[in-house]
């Protein structure tokens, strides 16, 4: 059972963090110490360097050797049903969305184990449970967190290579356009409107005369746009009226919405062709490579396999040149957090309904699936129990730091993490309670 000391053991790991995020709001909301420029830097500082560090320092201490197979399935059968549901939403209903497939999985899947998950489950469940969430936080980090940031790469890379398909669809249109303003400049000093009527004087009522007279008075114009031209002959001395302006304005709009349509249409592609997709990959794998996050985690597991397996040590440079930066990862993302809260208008940044909505991702769906997959998988007793309650967890960290780095909603992880710590003390307790009786 929780006690006092459980609870203040908790506190111990979480108010420093709010203490941090206090510090960095009130920097830009009251003291403007920080420009916008400025916070988005330090963000950039923690998704490139703290983080990666964080992870390599956090990894490289675990023994492999010694891994749970069967909870470590159960988590992993969870992230990979919520992901499954999320990219066919995405690509077969109309309301779908890789951007907030993306997100939803961020919610669903990543709980702040570090920080709560350790303390809290250990409090719940004993000393000897603390070594599988310790697990848990290595499989996000070498698995789920370089996914993550794969689908960050994918999306933004798609979106570029389909705003640059739209610019070259568009290209051609808006160059005859220009083309037929220029021309119609040069027009203007022949003609004193465009609806004006040009009068033809025809002596007899032969069509050789009336289109003899016609090319006297605009020879070229009448070659180049081809007009239409209404004529009426009803004998000698009759007035012909030409109009040719007017008619010719209206034609040419209708063809050039009917154009725009058609290219606004075939713009984005309905579904990705093979070349594309191979392009779109090829991107971001060389922008994963640069990445140092997406082969930090990879280090450390290689790390702890030597280690582990002949019993070697860090040299002391080493560790201390890691640790130096390491230490500083989860304040630094919490004070990036405050930041960007600051620079918000309202404290609730994504407003009450995306709040309440990220709420029911994060402690609702997230804990249903991993009792699905958990039971599904095998698990029975008190890992089953631990399994439930660490995916009820609050929102992780990272997953904001991933997000305002390529500007993918950041509002809403932000509202997830802030308001996350704070309900999730209690939602835990419940369903502590709830799976003991």
């Amino acid at each position: 059972m929780i006690g006092i000391k459980d609870l203040y053991s908790v506190l111990t790991a979480v108010v420093p963090l709010y203490v941090t995020m206090f510090l960095a709001y009130a920097s830009v909301k009251w003291w403007n110490i920080f420009t916008p420029e400025q916070c988005a830097g330090i963000n950039r500082f923690v998704a490139i360097f703290a983080v990666p560090l964080l992870s390599f320092e956090f990894v490289s201490r675990i023994n492999p050797y010694k891994m749970d197979l069967l909870f470590l399935a159960a988590d992993g059968v969870s992230k990979i049903l919520i992901l499954v549901v999320l990219l066919c939403w995405a690509n077969f209903s109309k309301t779908g969305s890789l951007d907030w497939s993306i997100t939803l999985f961020s919610l669903s899947t990543l709980p702040n184990t570090l920080v709560m998950g350790i303390p809290l489950l250990k409090s719940m469940y004993g000393d000897d449970k603390e070594y599988l969430m310790i697990q848990v936080v290595v499989l996000q980090c070498i698995i789920w967190y370089t996914l993550l940031l794969f689908l960050f790469e994918y999306r933004e890379t798609r979106t570029s290579v389909f705003s640059k398909f739209k610019e070259s669809s568009f290209s051609l249109p808006e160059r005859e356009k220009e083309n037929f303003k220029g021309t119609e400049e040069k027009l203007g000093g022949n003609c004193s409107s465009e609806d004006e009527v040009i009068n033809v004087i025809a002596t007899t009522p032969s069509s050789q005369q009336t289109a003899q007279n016609v090319n006297k008075i605009a020879p070229d114009q009448s070659q180049r746009f081809k007009p239409m031209v209404a004529a009426s002959v009803e004998g000698e001395g009759t007035c012909e009226s030409v109009q040719a302006g007017q008619r010719e304005e209206s034609s040419g709009k209708a063809v050039a919405s009917e154009k725009q349509g058609d290219v606004e249409n075939a713009s984005i592609p309905s579904s990705l062709s093979s070349a594309m997709l191979l392009k779109i990959l090829r991107k971001v794998w060389f922008k994963l490579v640069r990445n140092p996050n997406s082969y930090s985690s990879l280090l450390g597991l290689s790390w702890a396999l030597v280690s582990c397996r002949w019993d070697i040590k860090k040299p002391q440079i080493m560790e201390n040149s890691v640790t130096i930066l390491s230490s500083a990862g989860l304040g630094m993302a919490m004070f990036s957090l405050g930041l960007f809260m600051a620079l918000q208008p309202r404290i609730i940044a994504c407003g009450k309904k995306l709040a309440l909505y990220g709420m029911l991702a994060r402690f609702i769906t997230g804990p249903a699936l991993m009792a699905i997959a958990s039971i599904v998988v095998g698990l029975r007793g008190t890992t089953l129990k631990v399994s439930i309650v660490q995916a009820a967890l609050p929102q992780g960290i990272v997953p904001f730091v991933f997000s305002r780095e390529y500007n993918l909603h950041p509002d809403v992880l932000s509202t997830a993490v802030i308001f996350g710590m704070i309900v999730s003390l209690p939602i835990t307790v419940l369903y502590y309670i709830l799976l003991g009786i």
